[in-house]
């Protein structure tokens, strides 16, 4: 059996071997009730065998009744045609079993013959329903067997000790009923868990791709929008200042080269981590909090007023993670920044230390004039939040009361 075939598969695969009820489980038009269940070769099988039981039970029955002196041949007579009866009654264990059950109370009281198909209709009880049935009609079984031996005294054995062993013996074929029944059961639900277990497993698989898709989308925006919106202000630049001097020309021409430069080896580590290796497949290594003052620096190539403050004092003992985190804060924030608030001088405060945790905050005034709506704005803040979460830290952000915005954030730094 393979690692992802359910406990079920194999009983699945040969439904003859199993009782009715259960293989109609395993059968979707049954199941759906599109079509009785029927019999299955085991079934055939069983009753044949619980037939032939009722039968040998019954002939050893006829036997001792004819020899009972306590019983008249007229009576012996009646007593194994009532018994005859009762084991061709057997067949319709299945169809009526709480019915058959019934009928074999008052039989057995009348025939001793019929004990056999009284003990496979108890059985055939026990086995099919429920104890609240297995109960009344098992106990009324027992109930009745003092005055069946008062009515037909046992030649070999005394009064009590005959009442006793037929009540053990009716109370041993109840337990074996009901211990056929709960293993089906054990099945059955062995089964139904199997089917669970897979469609959780589904929905985890299915809930990976989705947080895989969003981690690939928030990653994708944190690498790309700092590098575009650089393009971005150097290419309006040239558009609205098409006689700058030469030197302006080819610094902003530069800077556009580099910045499509790295948004291109950006998006190929991206694509690198969706082929499935990691950030290191693509040959270059993820940025930390140690490649902030980098970021700061480009951004001022970008005609930007940022004033850094770092106060941690050795970035590289930050963990990778907590820094890679703080360092799209920080570009994220610079981003909005440039987009929301041209012209305004952007503050970057870095502080923290091991146990304090690392505080990242990103604030810059009103701007200076008017600024036109930024389409698709928030995107990367909502991002941000669900990264700084699931780093085990906080984020805020909002406009301040010199009508600025701020972004500020904590992440767990552990010692």
């Amino acid at each position: 059996m393979s690692g992802n075939e359910p406990p079920s598969a194999p009983l699945a695969k040969r439904p003859w071997a199993l009782p009715s009820a259960i293989a109609a489980e395993f059968d979707p038009d049954r199941a759906a009730g599109r079509r009785a269940p029927r019999r299955t070769v085991r079934d055939w099988l069983v009753d044949f065998a619980c037939f032939f039981v009722a039968v040998v039970i019954g002939m050893v029955g006829a036997e001792t009744v004819g020899d009972n002196p306590n019983v008249s041949p007229g009576f012996a007579e009646f007593d194994q045609v009532i018994g005859a009866l009762a084991c061709a009654a057997v067949w319709l264990r299945r169809r009526w079993p709480v019915g058959l059950a019934i009928a074999m109370v008052p039989v057995g009281v009348v025939s001793e013959t019929a004990g056999g198909a009284a003990a496979v209709a108890l059985f055939t009880l026990a086995v099919h329903r429920p104890f609240r049935y297995v109960g009344w009609i098992g106990g009324l079984s027992i109930i009745v067997l003092p005055f069946v031996y008062w009515l037909r005294p046992d030649p070999d054995l005394s009064y009590l000790v005959s009442v006793v062993l037929s009540g053990l013996l009716s109370a041993a074929v109840i337990g074996w009923g009901m211990f056929v029944r709960s293993r089906r059961h054990l099945l059955l639900s062995l089964r139904d868990r199997a089917i669970r277990a897979e469609n959780e497993a589904a929905l985890r698989a299915e809930k990976a791709q989705r947080l895989a898709r969003e981690d690939i989308a928030r990653e994708m925006h944190d690498v790309l929008a700092h590098r575009l919106t650089l393009l971005s202000v150097h290419a309006g630049a040239l558009e609205f200042r098409p006689d700058a001097p030469r030197d302006e020309i080819a610094r902003a021409s530069g800077v556009i080269r580099e910045s499509a430069h790295e948004a291109l080896q950006d998006l190929r580590q991206v694509i690198g981590v969706l082929r499935g290796g990691d950030g290191e497949a693509s040959g270059r290594p993820q940025p930390t909090l140690a490649a902030l003052e980098t970021l700061v620096a480009e951004s001022r190539d970008a005609d930007m007023k940022v004033a850094l403050d770092q106060r941690v004092n050795d970035t590289e003992a930050v963990p990778a993670a907590i820094g890679r985190t703080a360092y799209r804060i920080a570009q994220e924030g610079l981003t909005n920044a440039r987009k929301h608030a041209p012209g305004a001088e952007v503050t970057v405060v870095v502080s923290g230390q091991p146990g304090d945790g690392l505080s990242v905050v990103v604030r810059n005034p009103a701007p200076p004039g008017d600024v036109p709506h930024v389409q698709g704005s928030g995107q990367g803040l909502i991002g941000l939040t669900e990264r700084a979460t699931l780093a085990g830290g906080r984020l805020r952000h909002g406009a301040s009361a010199d009508g600025g915005f701020e972004v500020s954030a904590w992440l767990p730094w552990v010692r």
